[in-house]
């Protein structure tokens, strides 16, 4: 038994059915060369037959009247499998429309508690000879980071590698004996009393001035709940929207080094672009400007551990600004100015401060405030690293892999971007209820990679 840290037993406090706590990935692959008419068939048979489950996929909460209140985790290696990997089909023709109309709604169904917290889909019928992997797992388990290295860890960059189900191979951590890798034995590692207490001014200086810099005329700092109420931030049902988008890494790098920033920065400008349109031409853009909460990876290199390793910061996205490459510069200065500040921060630090930060945002969820009070910001933007090399999953070839991420009260749209193998990819997820026509955002992000392409002259 493993007592969850708070900010993970955060996400299952704040779990309901209208936001469910879980993050998934949609990975799309192309079949091998001369494969066999029952490739999937036979694939899905190796999957079933794999009941061998690593950590931590063998994980499920602790049955316990203090469960809600102090929630562990404790080993289950005698799952149902035929419940948590499932193979379906796509209605014809099977293109990108109809995949996610039904990732949305696979994306909507609340996780069973009794249960280990995953499900797996292996959906065949994708046009052009393409089938799809959908996996969730609940965010209380995995964040994007170690979610991505453990998909990474399922494949290999040898096409000839036999099948591995991603369950047997798990993210390297053995509960029962405590054994790690080092970088996970060093993330399981429980700081000190003093540690942490001495920690705690730090990370409440750090807080303290974020809000007294971020008040000052000039500075790019942007504090806490000062973003502006929008239709981003009301109430929100269960039923999900899903998006995708995928552009090349080496443009997104051309745009950023002609603009003097950062591929961070294209992005947000490519989502600030869209969004400020979208919102637009319903006439729901707010007169200030938009507001990124951004997670950033505190995670070790090489460390797959159990459980979430993130802080946050928050950056404008000058949609109040109507010239493109002002609107550039401006956020360009919002993310410097964060990360210098959270890299002022010391390391034993960060912890603290992140509670102390987002401690009242998971407060105001608890008390289902969200959505009727002020935003701490109004879109969730991630871009997290995955693999560089193309991979291979039984000989099948990766081809885009989307990020599906959770959605919360006062949290109605989440962009959520992942690197793979030159590409960068775009998953948008949104409320089917709060946001109609939400699809229309990925639309209006290629048009922005135009305009950017355009005013920078990057081909």
């Amino acid at each position: 038994m493993k007592r969850l840290k708070p900010m993970d037993a955060a996400w299952l406090y704040v779990d309901s059915p209208s936001t469910p706590m879980h993050v998934a990935g949609l990975q799309i692959f192309s079949l091998p060369e001369n494969a066999p008419d029952d490739f999937l068939g036979r694939m899905a048979a190796q999957a079933r037959e794999a009941q061998s489950f690593a950590p931590p996929w063998n994980l499920k909460l602790k049955a316990s009247p203090l469960r809600g209140v102090l929630p562990a985790w404790e080993r289950d290696d005698d799952l149902d499998i035929d419940y948590h990997f499932r193979h379906s089909a796509l209605p014809a023709p099977g293109g990108e429309r109809e995949l996610g109309v039904l990732v949305s709604r696979l994306h909507s169904h609340p996780m069973d508690v009794t249960r280990p917290l995953w499900e797996c889909h292996l959906i065949e019928g994708l046009e052009g000879g393409r089938f799809a992997i959908y996996t969730k797992m609940h965010h209380a388990l995995v964040d994007g980071v170690g979610g991505m290295r453990m998909v990474q860890r399922a494949m290999s960059s040898d096409p000839s590698t036999p099948f591995r189900a991603p369950w047997s191979v798990g993210a390297d951590w053995q509960q029962d004996t405590g054994t790690a890798s080092n970088a996970a034995r060093k993330t399981l590692a429980r700081p000190s009393f003093r540690d942490v207490a001495g920690s705690v001014p730090s990370a409440a200086r750090a807080l303290f001035e974020s809000y007294r810099a971020g008040g000052h005329d000039g500075d790019a700092l942007m504090r806490p709940y000062d973003a502006p109420h929008s239709v981003l931030n009301n109430r929100i049902s269960g039923q999900r929207r899903f998006a995708t988008q995928q552009y090349s890494m080496d443009l997104l790098k051309r745009l950023a080094e002609a603009s003097d920033g950062t591929i961070n920065d294209v992005v947000l400008a490519l989502c600030s672009t869209a969004l400020r349109r979208y919102l637009k031409e319903s006439n729901l853009l707010p007169r200030q400007s938009l507001v990124a909460g951004i997670p950033v990876s505190v995670r070790p290199g090489d460390d797959v551990a159990v459980g979430t390793a993130i802080s946050f910061i928050l950056a404008g996205l000058a949609t109040d600004v109507a010239d493109t490459r002002k609107r550039v510069e401006a956020i360009q200065r919002s993310t410097a100015r964060a990360k210098e500040h959270l890299q002022a921060l010391p390391k034993e630090a960060l912890d603290q401060y992140t509670m102390l930060l987002m401690g009242p945002y998971i407060a105001q969820l608890m008390l289902q405030l969200g959505g009727r009070t002020a935003p701490m910001f109004n879109v969730a933007i991630s871009n997290v690293p995955g693999p560089k090399e193309t991979l291979y999953l039984g000989g099948a070839r990766l081809e885009a892999m989307y990020p599906v991420s959770l959605l919360m009260h006062g949290q109605a749209l989440n962009i959520t971007c992942v690197s793979y193998a030159g590409t960068l990819n775009f998953g948008y997820t949104g409320c089917r209820d709060t946001l109609p026509s939400m699809q229309r955002l990925s639309v209006y992000t290629s048009e922005a990679l135009d305009e950017l392409k355009a005013l920078y002259r990057v081909r």
